[in-house]
C-alpha cells in the first residue's frame, strides 16, 4: 500500500503521542517532517522518531509531496495556520479546538471547499473500541430506546504550575469547554445524535490564581484566570435525547463520567477523553453486566482520525472526523456561552452527517475493510 505523505506543524507535548501513532501503527500513512518555529523542537522530534527531517513551518507548507498536513499549534493560531495549510494546496488536520469563533470555522470550511480539500479535527477518541462499541450495544438495541444522558468530568488545573503553558490554561481555547467539552459533546453526538438545542450556565471561582509551587518557574506569579471555568448545560439531541453536561477545572484529581439511560438499561461509558475502559450495562433485573469489545483501537490511538482522512482520500468516502463536525461541536459550546449570556436557550444549526460507525472485524490499524 502506497502511503499518504505527512507533515506535522508544532512540536509541543501532543506531538508526542500523534508521532508514536503516525509513525508505527497505521500503515498508510508515512510522516516525512516536523516543523515548528522552535527548530529545536522539531530536530528533537526527528531524533525521537526517526523522521526524515525538521524544517521551518514555511518549508514543510512548500514541500509538494506532503498532502496532509496535521496542526499542533496553540489554540489561539489554529484558524491562522489552517488557512496557510488549505492556501499551500493540502488537506488539514488540526488540534481541538478547530477555532474560537464560528466565523473563524467558516472561514477555514470556506476555504478547502473552494480548494476541493478536506478538513479534520480533534478529538478522535471515539474511534476507539470503548465509544464504538458503545454506539453498537446502542444500535443493537440492548439498552431500549435511548431518552437521557449525563456527562461529566471534574478535574484540576495542573495547580503544581510545572506544565510549560500553565499560564495559558487560565485563557479561552484551554478552558473545560473548550478542552475537555469536546470529548464528552463528540461522544454524545456519536452515540446519541446531533445537537439541536442547548442552554446553559459558566462561572468560575477566582479572578487570579498564584502560583505557590516553589518548583515551578512561575513561583509567586499571579496568572489572572480570562475564562470560565466551570459550566453546565442542558443539550437536545436530534435523536430525542435530552443530555446533561457538567465540566470543571476548579477542583482537584480527575473524575469522568458517562452515563446513558435508556427504557431497557442504563449504559455506563467509558472515559470519552480515553479509547477503552470498561463497558458495564445496568439490566432491568438489576444486574450489572460487563461487555467485551465489538471493535479494535483500544490503545491510546491519537492521530487515528488522520489515518482515516488518508483511507478516505484514497476511496473517496467521507472521512469521520470532519470539519462539518467540529464545527457543529464548537457552534454547540459557543452555544453554551451564549445562553449563560443570555438567559435562554440558544439552537443549533444541524450537522448534515454524523460520523459513521467503523466495520466490524477489521484487522489491526486499519480503518478500512
Amino acid at each position: 500500500m502506497q502511503k499518504t505523505p505527512v507533515g506535522i506543524i508544532g512540536c509541543g507535548a501532543i506531538s508526542s503521542i500523534y508521532l508514536q501513532n503516525l509513525t508505527r501503527a497505521f500503515g498508510v500513512i508515512e510522516v516525512v517532517a516536523v516543523a515548528d518555529l522552535n527548530l529545536q523542537a522539531a530536530q528533537e522530534r526527528v531524533a525521537e522518531f526517526g523522521i526524515p527531517r525538521a524544517c521551518t513551518p514555511e518549508e514543510l507548507l512548500s514541500d509538494p509531496n506532503i498532502q496532509i498536513v496535521v496542526n499542533l499549534t496553540s489554540p489561539a493560531v489554529h484558524t491562522q495556520v489552517n488557512v496557510q495549510i488549505l492556501n499551500a494546496g493540502k488537506h488539514v488536520y488540526t488540534e481541538k479546538p478547530f477555532a474560537l469563533s464560528l466565523q473563524d470555522a467558516d472561514t477555514v470550511l470556506k476555504l478547502a471547499a473552494a480548494k476541493g480539500l478536506r478538513v479534520g479535527c480533534a478529538p478522535d477518541t471515539f474511534f476507539g473500541a470503548g465509544l464504538q462499541t458503545c454506539r453498537k450495544l446502542i444500535e443493537d438495541g440492548w439498552i431500549g430506546t435511548p431518552y437521557a444522558a449525563h456527562g461529566q468530568v471534574l478535574m484540576g488545573n495542573a495547580f503544581d504550575a510545572l506544565h510549560p503553558n500553565f499560564a495559558s490554561f487560565f485563557q479561552q481555547g484551554w478552558d473545560p469547554l473548550f478542552d475537555m467539552a469536546p470529548y464528552y459533546l463528540t461522544a454524545l453526538v456519536h452515540l446519541l445524535g446531533p445537537v439541536k438545542k442547548v442552554s446553559g450556565m459558566v462561572g468560575r471561582v477566582r479572578e487570579t490564581l498564584t502560583v505557590n509551587n516553589p518548583h515551578s518557574p512561575l513561583f509567586g506569579q499571579t496568572i489572572p484566570v480570562g475564562a470560565p471555568q466551570h459550566a453546565s448545560a442542558t443539550l437536545a439531541l436530534a435523536g430525542g435525547c435530552i443530555a446533561t453536561l457538567q465540566v470543571a477545572k476548579e477542583s482537584f484529581g480527575y473524575s469522568p463520567r458517562l452515563e446513558i439511560y435508556g427504557t431497557e438499561g442504563v449504559l455506563f461509558v467509558p472515559d470519552p477523553n480515553m479509547f477503552s475502559g470498561p463497558i458495564r450495562l445496568l439490566q432491568p433485573d438489576g444486574t450489572l453486566k460487563e461487555f467485551p469489545y465489538s471493535h479494535g483501537f483500544a490503545e491510546n490511538s491519537r492521530g487515528v482520525g488522520v489515518a482515516d482522512m488518508a483511507y478516505a482520500l484514497r476511496s473517496g468516502r467521507k472521512h469521520r472526523a470532519s470539519g462539518e463536525l467540529a464545527r457543529h461541536l464548537l457552534e454547540t459550546t459557543l452555544g453554551i456561552f451564549e445562553s449563560s449570556q443570555r438567559g435562554q436557550h440558544v439552537s443549533i444549526s444541524p450537522l448534515r452527517d454524523r460520523p459513521s460507525p467503523l466495520p466490524l472485524g477489521l484487522k489491526h490499524g486499519r480503518l478500512d475493510d
